[in-house]
């Protein structure tokens, strides 16, 4: 049971006082449970997250509660998976505006230095190698959740950092990807301009129900570290770790391709998931953490006549879609021209995969 954490003076969550949950090495679970029974054997961190997570639902701390939600696939080659989550569009909080991919952060607008500390959950901590640690990640409740478990993967608040990803926090949502044993659990992203709905650091996790194309389709190799993967509905950029000593370069590699995107003017969004290796040689031969990059037209504001919005879980062909006439007659064509009017033409991606393959070789 996870104990009650300290109130805070005047409601300003400046030193947070979750309890820690240390890990190390040999927490890392190489092998997640397969899907025929993915609760089979939750880790450490699966329990403890998943248990504060329900006591958080019980307690009444988020905007709703979440039922299982209705769910269909969509007809069609993509096979899209459509959910009705009707309360999360009528109860989350509006997203800020953001007017570029550079914005500062604003201390005036909604910032995670305001949780209320009982929206915490715990730290993440490591101790021992590979390595230097990672950044230490809050854990804490997505107050308006997609999923079970839906959690914000948050580096110290009072940073005060924008929506920009670093290397160090990517690094800490990998490992905590790798501490779950469900093979359904995945660490997101949506930058500035791509979904991002708060300008301040941070990544989203969640466990999915079921398995994501992108897991095991096979991957164009772009360079030696770098392949294309066309599946789902919509292309993006793989990186592939094998196993934990393979986070730090990937989490470097995944940052710099990034950053190439923001100084070329466009978005982006990254999932991380358990998933087969790409196929390109070196990669091993057994299953490992997926990072997928996608690159994207920037929007700033929301779009008149979208039929839902598009961040990572939709580039991943994951719906939530916010209303039962909605959810009940979109087809898979309407639902791939809502995404890919947001994604380069073929052509386009096509040379920035080969600026971003000359990239991480240099």
């Amino acid at each position: 049971h996870m104990a009650e954490m300290t109130a805070m003076a005047g409601g300003e969550l400046s030193e947070p006082n979750p309890e820690e949950f240390v890990y190390g090495e040999e927490d890392f679970v190489l092998q997640a449970a397969g899907w025929g029974d993915p609760d089979s054997a939750l880790s450490r961190f699966d329990r403890v997250l998943l248990a504060g997570w329900s006591d958080r639902m019980e307690r009444g701390l988020f905007r709703y509660q979440l039922g299982p939600l209705p769910t269909r696939v969509l007809p069609g080659p993509v096979r899209l998976v459509a959910q009705l989550n009707e309360q999360r569009s009528a109860e989350r909080r509006p997203p800020q505006p953001v007017r570029s991919l550079r914005d500062p952060f604003d201390p005036g607008a909604f910032n995670f230095t305001r949780l209320r500390p009982a929206e915490l959950l715990f730290r993440l901590r490591r101790t021992g190698g590979p390595g230097p640690p990672p950044d230490p990640l809050l854990v804490a409740i997505n107050a308006s959740p997609l999923e079970r478990g839906h959690v914000l993967l948050l580096p110290e608040p009072a940073r005060r950092l924008p929506q920009v990803l670093t290397a160090p926090a990517l690094r800490g949502a990998l490992e905590a990807a790798l501490l779950s044993a469900h093979p359904g659990f995945c660490v997101g992203f949506n930058g500035l301009g791509g979904g991002a709905s708060v300008n301040h650091l941070h990544l989203h996790g969640l466990y999915l129900g079921r398995p994501l194309p992108l897991e095991e389709a096979p991957a164009e190799p772009l360079g030696p570290r770098l392949g294309l993967l066309r599946a789902g509905p919509a292309p993006a950029f793989l990186f592939f770790a094998s196993g934990p000593a393979a986070l730090e370069p990937v989490s470097r590699a995944v940052c710099q391709a990034a950053e190439h995107l923001a100084g070329a003017g466009l978005a982006c969004n990254v999932l991380a998931t358990r998933g087969d290796p790409p196929g390109w040689p070196g990669a091993g031969g057994g299953r490992g953490l997926r990072v997928v990059l996608w690159a994207r037209r920037p929007l700033f504001g929301p779009k008149a006549g979208e039929p839902f919005a598009v961040a990572l879980c939709e580039l991943a062909g994951l719906l939530p879609l916010p209303a039962e006439p909605l959810y009940r007659d979109i087809t898979e064509v309407q639902a791939l021209s809502a995404i890919r009017q947001h994604l380069l033409p073929e052509p386009e991606l096509l040379h920035l995969g080969g600026e971003l393959a000359r990239l991480l070789e240099s």
